[in-house]
């Protein structure tokens, strides 16, 4: 990303997020004040060993959950204090989402699946589909539209995720392990798609992975550990494209 391209504006603002679970009668802090901003149109990765609150960050940011402290801004909106309703709103408007187990709804299509996120919002229907085959052609399904997620891979159905987060055109996309439940070549075929929507469409790719090369191929990685930013620093990728400093929290 050129300097002359990159937006330093922030699409995600995060101030003092903490999480507290009551496990067994005792409180159990899972994320700790952790506070960083991403500037739009970047790639981001968040690492970190097992149980240092990768995931929990992740649906928090996205506002799937709600924080014990802190808060979150997304594309300009406060996250804390909004209604289940609300959040779906935003979510609708400007968030895409990869589950690592693709979530995808076993009676439907791959290319009715794709559709759902503008059918919820009240898109035209000839519009939306058209899209929909657009967006598997993108990711190499143009031959699997009809086929249901049990007649697809594990792949393949990631890939159909990866074309029903994109639906919206959404400012951010976060991706929770997206190559986790993938073999190698297969994994490598998803990110490839992964970083050439991000740069086609400028969307903001937030990545939670346990992949060190994955991670070293986004702009920028933040790693926690025990529920803390232990580093936060650009990368290599980035260093070489002339990316926009952020604002680190090492």
């Amino acid at each position: 990303m050129s300097a002359e391209s990159a937006n330093t504006i922030p699409i995600l603002r995060v101030n003092g997020l903490t999480k507290t679970y009551n496990s067994a009668g005792s409180p159990l802090t899972v994320l700790d004040h952790v506070s960083f901003d991403i500037p739009q149109g970047i790639s981001c990765a968040i690492i970190g060993p097992s149980g240092s609150g990768k995931t929990t960050l992740l649906g928090l940011c996205a506002g799937l959950d709600q924080p014990s402290e802190g808060g979150v801004e997304l594309a300009g909106n406060p996250l804390n204090g909004k209604t289940e309703d609300q959040l779906a709103k935003i979510r609708n408007q400007h968030v895409g989402f990869i589950f690592q187990s693709f979530q995808l709804i076993p009676t439907l299509t791959a290319v009715e699946n794709v559709m759902v996120p503008v059918e919820l919002r009240g898109g035209d229907y000839q519009t939306v589909y058209e899209k929909a085959i657009v967006l598997l052609k993108d990711v190499g399904l143009g031959h699997r539209l009809d086929h249901y997620p049990t007649q697809l891979s594990g792949g393949e159905q990631q890939r159909v995720a990866i074309a029903r987060a994109f639906i919206n055109d959404p400012e951010i996309l976060f991706a929770d392990e997206p190559t986790g439940n993938l073999d190698t070549e297969t994994g490598q075929q998803v990110e490839s798609i992964l970083f050439d929507l991000n740069k086609r469409q400028g969307t903001t790719l937030v990545i939670v992975t346990h992949d060190n090369e994955l991670a070293a191929k986004c702009d920028r990685i933040i790693r926690l550990k025990a529920g803390k930013i232990e580093r936060d620093e650009l990368t290599a990728e980035a260093t070489s494209a002339e990316a926009v400093t952020p604002e680190l929290n090492a």
